[in-house]
């Protein structure tokens, strides 16, 4: 454990005394949330991604020891393990490494090599190795055998040659040397497959028919893109080095003279690197490009997720939420400010008769007032901007916001198991308008009831490798929950599983004591929650708050731990708990240098100080109210040189998906982010910022928006996209228009809006 230890610690740069302090807490059962925020001391005051690192480093040098003794124990029973084998097997730092070690002694499936072995050739390879100067012709002799099928000399010196071959092969050295060649020096290429040209479903992966590129530099989103062209049956992709360049490094280490036998060598040197040496790297370059291509697909996903998740709150209102819909009606919900469904309906304010338009009017204007609605939110689907007209004619007042929500995901939490346990005696359309509303209040605890994978940001996801995808996501919903915190009366059991030193079952456990005996008056009383123990309480007291508790620190990130010592600090100053939350003057007042002890260092109490001025603040950005362009609702209605409003709905390597409100993102590809070069669109925009765009293409065959962010876009060149720069965003997927027939053929007039108000005012 200590020399993983130091390697942590040289490989990261952390020093080796915080590096084993984490060790020893995460070994200990603390979360990477609890760690970073309260044990700052331990860990020389690392961040999460720094705690993260080490947990993770950390579980890879325990699949390598375990690895390790697998090899270990493969070699004794077969008495193969020797001393000096045994040390280079213990000095290897990497899983290539060991099993570039062990290629030699792994058990091997019939192969050429092995065929001549059993054959009885191991002999005359050795003697071809060790005689590169003179004439085989003698010693070869002595292996023509038919009994061992062996009928002439030169099946004799074809079967020494495999057994050459298999050994250039799996010679470790060769081995690392071609690695690197292949790493700096490959050729991607992609053509497509025999006859499948013509196939309609192959046209998505077009642009790759015919591609090659560096290994070393194509990006991750074309690599996932040709990878997936080629699962599909369309494409073969390669990635290659020329066999002369492998052999080079093979040739001067195995051919040592120039005679007779040497010529043999060489032959069987060249067919090693060509039949056996050259795929084998092939498959791992392969397989090192997936793993490149994962790690930065994942991390877009990651920070995009951490984005929507911590998106401004509109807090607690009471509101009105709408699923827009026009054959089939808007679904329209009341919630109150703690998000409690009190009304449902269906209202047909986007198509239908005049009377209904009209009904649909005065049914608007009569909830807002019964209800006292403070917002409306409505979903961001198929008719959307049809349903925000609808509401802003009404002319309600001016203190009402009316605000798109992106309802990614709406409809599949809407038929989960989830929304099932909440709204058992409803369908799917009402649970559906309530999460769009929950959405506005508070993205993050409505967020956390769906997989992650379907809230819509990100690449490929569906092309990575699922379990690192699900690890990554995992930890990032576990950092936003802990650092927004979590109202403990309030709080969904989805939410409360994700607070760190709580799984799903001590959420139940919490949520199941709190239906049965009342709201939580303290931080305490957690601890009477059925088996939710002393460490369990540690991990996650911190991150919980209740409002108006038993304690003045039960709503704040003041840890239960140090409530004694803020006590303490109110106690030397005369003043009290509640004073002290209030007064800044008596916060001023306080030494922290007084209280630095062997626990608690000035990294934890200025942490405390902090938080005594902020009790219990949400750490989310202010929300904004953010409105489409007016009269601009369908791609139809976009011109070339159109400057808008947009959000980014979704981040990816070659740019950004934003949405101008017309039921279709446009593409931002990265060249046109900025005036200045960018490489990763990441460094420009994050989902959910509102931004200014112009619009540089509109293609409506293809559903295709090309949009810019320059300040003076060259509009008579737009740039045409790189190949793999056009994979659909999870949200461009929404309906242009809807279905035919679904909309009446002609507009209703406006009679209907002149009754709805008078109706309104008489009531």
């Amino acid at each position: 454990m200590t020399h993983h230890l130091d390697t942590i610690s040289r490989e990261t740069g952390i020093s080796l005394s915080s590096v084993s302090s984490t060790a020893k807490l995460l070994a200990e059962g603390g979360t990477v949330p609890f760690i970073s925020r309260y044990r700052k001391e331990q860990t020389g005051s690392l961040d999460e991604v720094q705690i993260t690192t080490i947990r993770d480093r950390m579980l890879q040098l325990a699949e390598l020891d375990s690895r390790r003794g697998t090899i270990l124990k493969s070699l004794e029973e077969r008495s193969l393990l020797s001393p000096e084998l045994k040390k280079k097997i213990d000095g290897a730092t990497t899983i290539t490494s060991l099993e570039d070690i062990f290629a030699p002694f792994r058990p091997k499936r019939q192969t050429r090599a092995t065929k001549a072995i059993e054959r009885g050739l191991t002999p005359l390879a050795d003697w071809l190795l060790e005689n590169q100067h003179a004439d085989p012709a003698d010693e070869t002799a002595k292996f023509v055998d038919v009994e061992k099928d062996v009928p002439t000399a030169e099946d004799a010196l074809s079967g020494a040659r495999d057994i050459i071959a298999e050994r250039v092969a799996d010679d470790a050295a060769l081995r690392g040397r071609v690695r690197l060649i292949y790493e700096e020096e490959a050729t991607v290429s992609s053509k497509i497959m025999y006859g499948k040209d013509e196939e309609a479903d192959a046209q998505k992966f077009r642009d790759y028919f015919e591609w090659n590129e560096p290994f070393k530099s194509i990006p991750s989103h074309r690599m996932l893109a040709i990878r997936r062209g080629e699962k599909d049956g369309f494409l073969l992709m390669r990635v290659e080095v020329p066999l002369e360049r492998v052999c080079s490094q093979a040739l001067p280490e195995w051919v040592k003279s120039s005679g007779p036998a040497a010529k043999q060598v060489a032959l069987a040197t060249e067919d090693g690197c060509k039949r056996l040496l050259m795929p084998s790297m092939e498959t791992e370059a392969r397989l090192m490009a997936k793993k490149r291509a994962d790690e930065t697909a994942i991390q877009v996903f990651a920070e995009n997720l951490r984005e929507l998740l911590l998106a401004s709150p509109l807090g607690e209102k009471r509101l009105l939420a709408i699923d827009p819909g026009f054959r089939t009606g808007c679904k329209t919900v009341v919630l109150d400010r703690s998000g409690k469904l009190l009304h449902h309906t269906v209202l047909h304010a986007t198509a239908g008769s005049n009377n209904q338009l009209y009904e649909a009017a005065v049914e608007v204007t009569t909830l807002v007032k019964k209800h006292d609605i403070e917002a409306i939110a409505i979903g961001n689907g198929t008719g959307s901007r049809e349903t925000e007209a609808f509401i802003k004619k009404l002319k309600l007042p001016s203190s009402i916001p009316v605000v798109m929500v992106n309802e990614s995901g709406a409809s599949i939490y809407s038929a989960s198991d989830v929304a099932r346990e909440e709204f058992p005696n409803e369908d799917v359309t009402v649970r559906g308008a309530v999460s769009i509303g929950r959405r506005l209040m508070d993205p993050l605890a409505e967020l956390v009831k769906l997989d992650p994978k379907s809230i819509g940001v990100g690449q490929y996801q569906h092309d990575v490798e699922q379990r690192a995808l699900k690890t990554s996501l995992d930890d990032t919903v576990v950092s936003c929950v802990n650092a927004v915190g979590v109202e403990l009366n309030t709080a969904s059991k989805q939410l409360l599983s994700y607070v760190s030193g709580l799984n799903s079952a001590l959420a139940e456990n919490i949520v199941a004591w709190r239906n049965e005996n009342g709201a939580f008056q303290s931080r305490e009383q957690l601890k009477k929650v059925p088996r939710l123990g002393e460490k369990a309480f540690e991990q996650a007291a911190g991150f919980l708050r209740v409002r108006g508790g038993g304690h003045p620190l039960d709503s704040s990130a003041v840890h239960p731990e140090r409530y004694s010592l803020v006590e303490q600090m109110a106690a030397d100053i005369g003043s009290n708990l509640e004073d002290l939350l209030a007064n800044e003057v008596a916060r001023k007042k306080i030494d922290l240098k007084k209280y630095v002890s062997p626990d608690v260092g000035l990294p934890t109490l200025q942490d405390i100080l902090g938080e005594l001025s902020k009790p219990g603040r949400d750490p989310r950005k202010q929300f904004e109210l953010f409105s489409f362009q007016e009269g601009v609702e369908k791609p139809a209605d976009l011109q070339v040189g159109m400057k808008l409003p947009g959000i980014v709905t979704n981040v990816t390597a070659f740019g950004a998906f934003v949405d101008v409100g017309v039921h279709q993102d446009g593409l931002v590809h990265v060249s046109q982010l900025s005036d200045q070069f960018v490489r990763d669109a990441s460094e420009v925009v994050k989902v959910g910022q509102k931004v200014q765009i112009t619009v540089m293409e509109v293609d409506l065959k293809r559903n295709r928006i090309a949009l810019s962010m320059k300040s003076n876009p060259d509009l008579d060149s737009t740039r045409r996209s790189a190949p793999g720069d056009r994979e659909t965003s999870p949200q461009s997927n929404r309906n242009v228009r809807p279905p035919a027939g679904s909309r009446p053929a002609a507009a209703p007039t406006n009679d209907w809006f002149s009754q709805a108000m008078q109706n309104a005012k008489k009531k």
